[in-house]
This record gives structure tokens, C-alpha cells and sequence, in this order.
């Protein structure tokens, strides 16, 4: 049997961190659309770039809640999802606790800490074993959907087939399947699961 973090708390913030051109914006996008329009909560997204469109530093900050959201930005997020070193070293000073925190393994080195719940995924590597390095990003959704269960499985695969280009729904819904089994597998083989009142909680 598996831990459990219970928790009654109903607003997670999740900010997802990368560089430009690795589609971080677009994980922000899903994970908002997926909440509001299939999961029926609220949600704000707020991005950010660095000085260059591609290779500079990224980040999607999401909040999903049962109530209204009156201040769209995270200074202390409940998830941290990071594919690129300078992300998770920029937003690491801002983590407690509860944060849970996961990781791209082939791009973020992380020293695991006491109280910290912590889960990495070969997101690149595996992207790249589709023959399409780009999806990673939709590997990583897949991912962060499965461990935290912030939205459900169903919004998030139905939301992936309405944001990507035409074409390429059947290939990123494998990949987001991919991400959603690692994860999955992770919690069955002893990993601490996360749960809550919207499916995630830390």
C-alpha cells in the first residue's frame, strides 16, 4: 500500500519552468483549459519569457481552484515542474514543504531534501524515442497529470487533442499517455502519491 499526503486544501498553484521553444506555455494552457472546461473549476495562467523567444528562460504560473482566484501570481507553489537546470535553480529558493517537485531527468539535477516529495521522468529521452524531441512538453504533462492528479486524465487527454497541431493529435495523445503511465507505474511501485479534494493535494 502506498502513502498518502492528504490535505483539505482546494487552490494549487503550479508553476511549470523550462526554456522558450520546449512548449512550457502550452502545458500552462492545457492544464488551465483542462480545469476550467473539462474539470468545471477556475483557473488563471500567467507567462513569462526571457530576453530571447528561444533558449531563454520560461514559465507558465497556474493556480486551479474551486472558488474565484483574485491574484494570478505564485510566490510559494504547491507543484513545481522544471525541464531546464536554470528553471529549477531560479524558482528553487521559493519551494517549502509541501511543495512537490518533478523534475525532466535528462535536463534537471536535483538533490533530493527531507520533506520534500520528489519525482523525476526521462521526458526528453523518451520524446526522442517517439522520433519528436518537441514532445516532450506533452510527455512531462502526461507526467505531472498522473503523479499529482491536479486535473483528470480525461480533460487533459480531450484538452491535448484540441491544442495540438492538426495531425499530430493521435502521436502527442501517445506521448501524454507515455508521460500518464511512467507516472502511474512510479505510485504503484511504492512512490508516495498525491492526493486531494480536486484530485491533487499536497
Amino acid at each position: 500500500m502506498t502513502n498518502c499526503i492528504e490535505t483539505n486544501k482546494k487552490t494549487k498553484r503550479i508553476i511549470i519552468t523550462g526554456f522558450g521553444g520546449q512548449g512550457i506555455i502550452l502545458i500552462g494552457r492545457i492544464m488551465g483549459k483542462s480545469a476550467a472546461i473539462g474539470d468545471h473549476m477556475e483557473s488563471t495562467m500567467v507567462q513569462s519569457y526571457g530576453p530571447e523567444s528561444r533558449g531563454g528562460a520560461c514559465s507558465a504560473q497556474v493556480i486551479i481552484s474551486d472558488k474565484n482566484i483574485h491574484f494570478p501570481y505564485i510566490k510559494i507553489p504547491d507543484i513545481l515542474a522544471c525541464m531546464s537546470q536554470s528553471g529549477y535553480d531560479k524558482y528553487k529558493v521559493d519551494i517549502n514543504r509541501g511543495t512537490v517537485i518533478l523534475v525532466d531527468q535528462n535536463l534537471v539535477r536535483y538533490k533530493k531534501k527531507p520533506g520534500i516529495d520528489f519525482f523525476s521522468i526521462p521526458a526528453t529521452r523518451m520524446a526522442e524515442d517517439f522520433g519528436k524531441k518537441m514532445m516532450a512538453n506533452i510527455i512531462m504533462l502526461g507526467f505531472v497529470t498522473a503523479v499529482t492528479k491536479i486535473i483528470s486524465m480525461d480533460a487533459a487527454r480531450s484538452t491535448v487533442a484540441e491544442s495540438v497541431p492538426k495531425g499530430t493529435e493521435e502521436l502527442n495523445i501517445k506521448a501524454f499517455d507515455a508521460g500518464s503511465s511512467y507516472g502511474l507505474s512510479m505510485i504503484k511501485g511504492g512512490e508516495k502519491k498525491v492526493t486531494g479534494q480536486t484530485g491533487a493535494g499536497l
